[in-house]
Formats: structure tokens, C-alpha cells, sequence
């Protein structure tokens, strides 16, 4: 057999593994067993690359009384941090320094939770040296809970969860609802922006399984691979950014805002693996997400990490996958 490299492996760290051999079948997170820290996976094999993705045995996303609590209480407080991000915005840091979470340290998404745009896309992987320092700036510890919020729509946040998974942080969340379920729960803002954090957090990547084009084109064949932009974007009737309109051959519409409420909370997890069964995200299927540029497809892969769905990310995406002019690109509301 022949292995598929166009899907990174999701090893894990053999002194961590111990505790993740088995997380039970209860709450939102679902069942995952081990991996081997090489994991070889086949073209014609139905199950993913790294079964799901252990979160500490804690759910990913915490409500903002929950927080409070958790900050008030007597225990060591989670580290927070705030990922404001506006596609196409500014940097969020003069947002952050109008009003955050008391405690709170700013990351900037565009310059610390990616690399450069090029050919990899416009939000491409982040150089590993240049996101630890990011971390530690911010306090990220290896044994601490982290906590991460935003003022929009939970992207930014998602992709930093995203990140720290993928680098190996074991207890990380997002705070459901961001800044506004904060502040509707009546809950302070602070503008005191505390100095640089002391973190120790050394990453190791490979906490989440990853995809290149071609294993999303694999996995769009043989799995379910979901396509997380706006459905009008999905179907080719527009595309603002990206030179090309469509999709992926192959590729599953399900649009990224349909995972929340009016409120920007996530649904009940119920519901969500109502929604993601509907599209054939899940009983055991091989999912993968993209989106425009790998960061709306990270709060996909959160909300699926809420229905307990284990799923790939290609953070190239769309961005890249257009920058190739070879690639097929369908148009219209079916996959292929």
C-alpha cells in the first residue's frame, strides 16, 4: 500500500499518551482513541487521519458565566486572550485597548496566527518560531487553560484554538458568544493592557490533522469535505476576493453562520449534529473543512468539535486552491 501524503499526519507526543487513550462517549466531545505518533493513511481508507482531537477532557467552548466563575474562583485562572479580526479590517488592537476582558492580552491574527500570503494562500500557516514567541507573549503555559474571545464573529478565536491544538496546548476554549455574551452577562471591561506574559508553551505541530490540495481532493471523493464560505460564494454567483468563483469538485456547501444563533452563540450541540449529519458529516465519516483562506473553516471544525466530529483543515483553502490555474472549479448549488 502506498501512503497519502497529500494528509499530514496527527502524531502524539509519546509522554502525552497516556492521556489520550480514551476519552468516553459523554458530553459534546464524543469518542477518540489513540494515534500513533506516525499515522499512515491510505487513499482507500474510510476513516480520517487523526480521530478526533482531544481537548484536556474539557469541552472547547465555555459560556461567559462560566468564565466569571472560573476567574473568580480559587483556582489558577485561565490565560486570556483576545483575537479581534475583521476580514478585510484593521488590526483589532485599538478595539482591544478600548475595552477587553479584565486580564486580557491582544494577538494579532494577520500577523501571528498566519504567514505571509502567497501561493499558500492568504492566511497560510504561521511560522512555528514567530507564533510560540506569540504565545508566551501572551502567557500561554503548557499545564494552563487558555481562553479566547472576540468582539465580530469567532473566527479569530477559532483559528487561534485551532493553532494551540494543532501545536499541541491540551486545554484550550472559546468563549461562546465573545465579547458581547460578556458584556450582556453584565460582566466589566477593563482598558489596562497588562504587560507581556512569561508563557512557556513550546509548540509541536501536529495536535490536528491538516490537508493540501490534493488531500482535499482525495478526501472530497472519498469523505465528506465541506466548503464553510457563504453559499452564494460556494455556487460561483460571486466571489469578492479570490480570482475565481466556485468550489472544490466534490466539495459539501455548509456555510460557517449557520453553526450560531441570532447571538453569535453556538448552537446546542444537538442540533449541531443534526445539521452536520444532514450534509453527511458524520457515523463515522472522513470530514475535512475549507473555506476562503483557512480561518472561517476553523470555527467550522470548533463547531464540529461542539457535535463531536472530528475533522481535517486545508488552510490553504480556496486562496489557494485558485492560485493554481490547473485546478477544476464547479459552479452552482450540487458539489460536483
Amino acid at each position: 500500500m502506498h501512503a497519502d501524503r497529500s494528509i499530514r499526519s496527527c502524531p502524539v507526543r509519546p509522554d502525552r499518551a497516556a492521556f489520550i487513550t480514551l476519552v468516553p462517549r459523554s458530553g459534546r466531545n464524543g469518542t477518540h482513541r489513540a494515534v500513533t505518533r506516525r499515522v499512515v493513511t491510505h487513499r482507500a481508507a474510510a476513516r480520517p487521519p487523526c480521530e478526533g482531537s482531544h481537548n484536556g477532557g474539557m469541552e472547547p467552548i465555555i459560556s461567559a458565566a462560566g468564565l466569571a466563575a472560573e476567574l473568580g474562583g480559587a483556582g489558577e485562572p485561565p490565560v486570556l486572550i483576545d483575537v479581534r479580526y475583521r476580514m478585510g479590517g484593521p488590526p483589532g488592537h485599538g478595539e482591544y485597548a478600548k475595552g477587553h476582558v479584565p486580564g486580557a492580552r491582544y494577538v494579532d491574527l494577520d500577523a501571528e496566527l498566519a504567514g505571509p500570503p502567497g501561493a499558500g494562500g492568504r492566511h497560510p500557516l504561521p511560522d512555528i518560531e514567530v507564533f510560540g514567541a506569540a504565545m508566551r507573549r501572551a502567557g500561554v503555559s503548557a499545564g494552563r487553560d487558555v481562553v479566547l474571545y472576540d468582539d465580530w464573529n469567532g473566527w479569530g478565536p477559532a483559528r487561534a484554538w485551532w493553532l494551540l491544538r494543532w501545536a499541541g496546548h491540551e486545554r484550550v476554549r472559546v468563549l461562546d458568544g465573545g465579547l458581547a455574551a460578556w458584556t450582556a452577562a453584565g460582566l466589566p471591561l477593563s482598558t489596562e493592557e497588562p504587560p507581556p506574559g512569561d508563557g512557556d508553551f513550546v509548540p509541536e505541530p501536529g495536535g490536528m490533522p491538516v490537508l493540501d490540495a490534493d488531500g482535499a481532493a482525495a478526501l472530497a471523493r472519498r469523505g465528506v469535505l465541506l466548503d464553510a464560505r457563504a453559499g452564494e460564494r460556494y455556487r460561483g454567483e460571486v466571489e469578492p476576493i479570490d480570482p475565481v468563483a466556485g468550489h472544490i469538485p466534490g466539495a459539501v456547501s455548509a456555510p460557517t453562520m449557520e453553526n450560531v444563533a441570532a447571538d453569535g452563540t453556538f448552537l446546542p450541540a444537538a442540533r449541531l449534529v443534526e445539521r452536520f449529519a444532514a450534509v453527511g458529516a458524520g457515523g463515522g465519516a472522513e470530514v475535512g473543512v475549507y473555506c476562503g483562506s483557512g480561518v472561517s473553516a476553523a470555527h467550522q471544525i470548533l463547531a464540529l468539535a461542539v457535535a463531536g466530529v472530528p475533522a481535517a483543515l486545508y488552510p490553504g483553502s480556496w486562496s489557494e486552491w485558485t492560485a493554481h490555474p490547473t485546478r477544476p472549479v464547479a459552479t452552482g448549488p450540487t458539489p460536483s
